[in-house]
């Protein structure tokens, strides 16, 4: 869509209107009268107009509003930013419209030039966060009750991780409220989802959200729902507390909430009902609450993020997932079952990993955890060829480059990865698909595993040495003459502490 901009007012030569017009939130822009010189198509959705019907007309001619009454007049009068208002308007073509504006004014050489406004729609806002927070029905593993996982859909062999698992477990049908704390990419979305379905709440819709990706403005409506008369243009509306009713909450990223709705929070817990914004009904709720804190709440208490007599509230139950970096064994675990995952969904044969690829696993601290490793190994698999593992060369370079330069590397030992026959038994705590390991060729030597380890590595650091010396030091052709990547054999020097002359 080309942008359509009165050209006399200077105002606008500058570069960002491009960006505006891909904004997915309203953009208006006037000169300091009030008369409107850029519009963007997502303001032309909200208000149900076309641009060429709105540019170079005053914002007074186009909304059924006044000098008083318009956000952006009032901002021009004044001269002060308007921040994140609530605000119903309707335009002179009838059209009704309940959002969020933000008005700030515009200088040049110390003179006010117009204002720009942004505009948050509540219905456009409240599809996007319905469409995001539900999964796709049509998707094999959904579960029809806007969940896709369950506790068998959790991988993991390591003792203690299995343990957190059976304690979500006990947890699960009890009217406790749970809190669960872990990194970014940890699976806590997947662990109160599990939650959700191991209860007898699970013949019920699970319900959701992120506080921390919506307005401080629209949360306490969505969570309480509205009531006819409450403002201009309310209607009656449930809230997520009425629809999750009998069912289950998930507060995710709790710690964001502003202080004062945490306060109407736990009144919630404690009294066992609500009232909508603008009601005076009282509306009973039975609720399962699970919440999620990516850090540590005792810091977001002393920080003054979370009240300290809710987190007491919400974490009856308190449940710690792992980073990624302290499973033991679980990288072999999770590769094994993400390539088990991607074949089914990408129609591939991909039968494991080379022991290069499971080095630089081994070798990189994963910052963003179980997500991150999936992410990884489902683009490698999507540029796979005729090969049937992964290889170095099919991991993205920037991974290669971060784990080379990671000098707090933890480097567990290798091991070889899936063969090609599939086990399919799915244990009830654990790996959803087993795989069967190739047999391992066994040495007539007597020497021990610690003995072949040490001559493998040291016949390693000999061909790297001798590769390097033919190639006159260059790293590329070495890596060439031993048909690894360049940021392989870097990783490998780095490892064994091979000395690299700058000249023959």
């Amino acid at each position: 869509m080309s942008l359509k901009i009165s050209r006399p007012v200077d105002l606008l030569d500058f570069d960002a209107l491009s960006v505006f017009e891909a904004f997915d939130e309203g953009v208006i822009i006037t000169d300091d009268s009030g008369r409107i010189v850029f519009y963007n198509a997502t303001q032309a959705q909200i208000d149900d107009m076309k641009v060429s019907d709105v540019i170079g007309k005053k914002v007074t001619e186009v909304y059924n509003l006044d000098e008083s009454s318009s956000k952006i007049m009032r901002c021009l009068r004044s001269g002060r930013p308007i921040m994140g208002e609530i605000f119903f308007y309707r335009t002179r073509q009838g059209k009704l419209a309940n959002t969020i504006h933000s008005v700030f004014p515009l200088h040049k050489n110390g003179r006010m030039m117009g204002a720009i406004c942004f505009v948050k729609d509540y219905l456009l806002l409240e599809r996007t966060i319905t469409t995001t927070s539900r999964p796709n029905p049509h998707e094999v593993n959904d579960l029809g009750n806007y969940t896709r996982y369950r506790f068998t859909d959790i991988v993991g062999t390591d003792n203690s991780f299995l343990n957190i698992v059976k304690l979500a477990r006990l947890a699960a049908d009890s009217p406790s409220s749970i809190m669960l704390q872990g990194e970014t990419g940890t699976g806590k979305e997947m662990f109160a989802q599990s939650i959700h379905n191991y209860s007898s709440r699970r013949v019920k819709r699970f319900v959701g959200i992120n506080c921390a990706a919506i307005p401080e403005n629209l949360l306490e409506g969505l969570l309480f729902g509205t009531a006819k008369g409450a403002f201009t243009g309310a209607v009656d509306k449930p809230g997520l507390f009425e629809q999750a009713h009998h069912s289950t909450l998930l507060l995710d990223e709790v710690d964001s909430m502003p202080l004062s709705l945490q306060a109407k929070i736990l009144r919630v817990l404690q009294e066992r009902y609500i009232r909508r914004v603008g009601g005076a009904v009282e509306i009973p709720v039975d609720i399962k609450i699970v919440s999620t804190v990516c850090s540590d709440p005792h810091r977001a208490i002393e920080e003054g993020k979370l009240r300290m007599d809710l987190y007491h509230r919400l974490a009856v139950v308190f449940i710690q997932i792992p980073p990624l970096r302290s499973l033991k064994g679980a990288l072999e675990v999770l590769t094994r079952h993400f390539i088990y995952k991607y074949n089914l969904v990408l129609k591939k044969n991909v039968t494991g990993i080379t022991r290069e690829v499971m080095e630089l696993f081994s070798s990189y601290p994963w910052p963003g955890n179980i997500r991150e490793l999936e992410h990884v190994i489902e683009g490698a698999m999507n540029v796979i060829g005729a090969e049937d593992r992964i290889e170095v060369r099919h991991l993205p370079s920037h991974f290669i480059s971060d784990t080379i330069g990671n000098e707090q590397a933890f480097r567990p030992e290798p091991v070889e990865l899936p063969g090609r026959k599939i086990i399919t038994d799915i244990p009830d705590i654990g790996i959803p698909a087993r795989y069967e390991t190739r047999p391992e060729k066994t040495s007539t030597r007597s020497a021990g595993k610690k003995s072949l380890q040490a001559s493998q590595q040291e016949h390693e650091i000999q061909m790297i040495t001798e590769a390097l010396h033919q190639s006159g030091w260059n790293v590329a052709k070495a890596g060439r003459r031993l048909g690894v990547s360049r940021q392989l054999l870097y990783y490998k020097i780095r490892k064994h502490g091979i000395k690299v002359k700058t000249e023959e």
